[in-house]
């Protein structure tokens, strides 16, 4: 034995060749800084054997190493500016060492080399992949750039083009597409992977394969000249800002590294890497996606030990409601294995259903995603039945009828009188109370909210709500079976509107004041979309939700919370829904919607909403960027923090992953609970007590001055 760490070993074989394996102590490979500081240890004791002729490095995991431990991030990055770049040029300089040693080296890539885990591959000579490899630099995920040479060696080894469009999306390659643009040398079987990675070292040993001159062109600059260089970054400028726009600095730094870093050596391009990372490690973005990443890790391990515990696992679930939504629930369940009976008291919502979930299915085998198997398969999965009886097998039954509470009362209560003893019921609720509901059933343990977001197939989050009488095992059974519907699910506890849409009707609220107030809805969409970076307006969001949707849940809201969501006098969206502006579902709301010349949907400020709101406005008035954004934001901030506080959610970080995935909110500014803490607790108060006189939505709470006084923080 050459060297043994905590995280990787260094042995020796026949004939004098080595081999270097990772092998941490948790489930997986990273590089934290204890991987690293035996990754340098190792290169020292490689090059003090002396007589070494090659090495191989793999990894005795199911993957090779799945880049950097995030969660050393956070300490990290709260250093200076000279520590932080202190650190990652001395991270830098480590895979240099070992891409200096003095004879050939090969990386055995298999499963997953992420981030620091290409970065090592990389800093090897050559390059063997097996069938299940994926490799790439998803760096810009988490706000940040490669830094530990990525910037530099991708380019030298694939070009300039390719190496960027990899890390500026940060999408990883299978092994075949990998070898195709250069970056890796062989795809092996995954049981020739070592074999082949010894046989192509000795080849380069035996003067086969020229390993100094591959080293030597990663050490050099890149090989461009000026017609190809302004052609290769200004195109992928371009490109840059077309898809991340100017909300996401990291992108836009890596073009402008690997530009300038393209007529230097390796030390002066790493140098620049150096330099970069830092700079982005300071960013509120890369704040903001490092701790989604952090919330979403959480939000997977919660839901996976609530699966953990499940007494019940559902094979056959039901839901109760065809139509769009009852539709893509029954897709949802069929196309991940689960088969489905999809219940209705007429044929013609029956078809509805049906053709809710082809139509999904059309569309993937259009882009293909879907080939004819898979559509058949889940079609075949879906049981449509207009009977009752056809539920008594049922493990688990989504109610996904109108949002009425008295017609879902009474499903619910056929539903009970139907189903086994032991089925779990849900009702797919998106505001009324499920203790309420819970009062329609004699098993009321067994019952829970269990809230799809629209369309079903493309958000990610299902809320589940606890009631009152809501069992832990009836709870763990949903956690697992959201899971095998391959959807997050986040747990709170029942309150007028759940956790989501109590914190999004404060926001419409806010809207609807500012356009009694004299706003401009195109103006306050412009801003809210552009500016804070939401992917629709208020205006637009309520028009895609459904005026009348929104409208019934704002009386919903109302009655539950009266003390601060009372009703508006002349809201907008009233004087909408009684003049039966329904939004997008009847082409007319706050936007009229229909088709251009070249049958693309269209969408354009409705003359007749102005006129209608006109009586009950105020004059037009031209509001500031920063006063739009306070008013709609506050009223949202303050109620998730009321949330947090009342025990509705267990987490900021549940808090914010939920609306992410179930309100699209921002990535870059991380979720409503990392918005408040980026402006500074202190500063929030400040700003929500400049609006307090616009009414009690405005008006934040007492813990969170408090917290605020005390320098507190919700991610502590």
């Amino acid at each position: 034995m050459i060297y043994t760490g905590k995280s990787l070993s260094v042995s020796l074989l026949d004939d004098g060749f080595a081999e270097l394996v990772f092998d941490a102590e948790g489930s997986v490979n990273k590089f934290d800084r204890q991987t690293v500081t035996e990754l340098d240890e190792a290169t020292q004791a490689l090059l003090a054997k002396g007589d070494v002729k090659g090495l191989v490095v793999r990894s005795a995991k199911s993957a090779f190493i799945v880049g950097a431990d995030i969660t050393e991030f956070t300490g990290l990055f709260a250093m200076d500016d000279e520590e932080v770049l202190q650190w990652v040029a001395n991270t830098s300089q480590v895979f240099d060492r070992f891409e200096d040693l003095p004879f050939p080296t090969i990386a055995a890539v298999n499963g997953f080399a992420l981030g620091g885990g290409c970065e090592m591959a990389l800093a090897c000579d050559m390059r063997i992949a097996d069938t299940t490899a994926s490799i790439g630099l998803p760096e810009v995920k988490l706000g940040l750039m490669p830094g530990f040479g990525g910037t530099v060696r991708l380019p030298r080894l694939i070009g300039a083009d390719n190496a960027l469009e990899w890390m500026t999306t940060g999408r990883d390659r299978k092994g075949a597409k990998a070898l195709a643009e250069g970056a890796v040398d062989a795809v092996v079987a995954p049981e020739t992977l070592v074999e082949g990675a010894l046989s192509m070292v000795k080849d380069a040993v035996d003067g086969k394969f020229d390993w100094q001159a591959r080293r030597a062109v990663k050490k050099a600059p890149l090989q461009l000249n000026k017609n190809e260089a302004m052609m290769s970054f200004s195109t992928a400028q371009a490109m840059v800002f077309a898809q991340a726009g100017k909300h996401y600095p990291a992108p836009h730094k890596m073009v402008e590294t690997v530009q300038k870093a393209s007529v230097l050596d390796r030390e002066g391009a790493l140098k620049l890497e150096n330099k970069g990372f830092v700079e982005l490690a300071k960013t509120d973005a890369a704040k903001a996606q490092i701790g989604i990443f952090l919330a979403d890790q959480l939000v997977k391990s919660k839901g996976k030990k609530q699966a953990k515990a499940a007494t019940k696992q559902s094979k056959l679930n039901a839901v109760l409601g065809a139509g769009i939504m009852g539709g893509g629930i029954a897709y949802q369940s069929a196309v991940k294995g689960t088969p489905v009976i999809m219940k209705d008291i007429n044929q013609g919502a029956l078809d509805l259903g049906l053709s809710e979930a082809a139509k999904i299915l059309g569309k993937g085998m259009k882009r293909g995603k879907v080939d004819a198997t898979k559509m058949a398969q889940t079609l075949n999965a879906i049981t449509p039945t207009l009977e009752y009886s056809t539920l008594k097998d049922a493990d688990l039954v989504i109610e996904a009828v109108v949002e009425n509470p008295k017609v879902k009362g009474i499903v619910l209560k056929e539903v009970e009188e139907n189903v086994a003893d032991d089925a779990i019921i849900c009702s797919n609720t998106s505001t009324i109370s499920i203790n309420q509901l819970a009062e329609s059933l004699d098993k009321p343990e067994r019952f829970c909210g269990m809230h799809f977001f629209n369309p079903v197939h493309r958000m990610p989050l299902v809320e589940i709500i606890r009631g009152e009488k809501t069992s832990e095992e009836t709870i763990n059974a949903v956690v697992a079976a959201t899971l095998k519907m391959g959807k997050t699910p986040i747990v709170v506890n029942d309150c007028p509107g759940f956790l989501v849409n109590r914190v999004l009707f404060p926001y419409f609220a806010g809207f609807s004041k500012l356009l009694i107030d004299g706003a401009d809805f195109v103006a306050v969409d412009k801003v809210m979309e552009k500016i804070f970076g939401w992917p629709m307006g208020p205006a637009y969001l309520m028009d895609v939700v459904g005026i009348d949707t929104g409208d019934h849940a704002a009386d919903v809201m109302a009655a539950g919370i009266p003390e601060r969501m009372a009703r508006l006098d002349n809201d907008p969206v009233t004087l909408f829904y009684k003049e039966e502006r329904l939004g997008q579902k009847n082409g007319k709301g706050f936007y009229n919607y229909g088709v251009d010349k070249r049958g693309k949907p269209s969408k354009t400020p409705a003359e007749e909403a102005y006129a209608l709101m006109a009586p009950h406005v105020a004059e037009k008035t031209d509001f500031e960027a920063d006063d739009i954004i306070a008013r709609l934001m506050i009223p949202m901030a303050n109620e998730a923090i009321r949330c947090l506080e009342e025990g509705i959610v267990d987490s900021a970080a549940e808090a914010d992953m939920a609306l992410l995935y179930g309100l699209g909110f921002p990535p870059f500014r991380g979720g409503i609970f990392r918005w408040i803490e980026t402006i500074g607790l202190a500063n929030f108060v400040a700003m929500a007590d400049k609006y307090a006189e616009l009414g009690p939505i405005y008006q934040i709470s007492d813990g969170v001055r408090e917290m605020a006084a005390a320098g507190k923080s919700y991610f502590a």
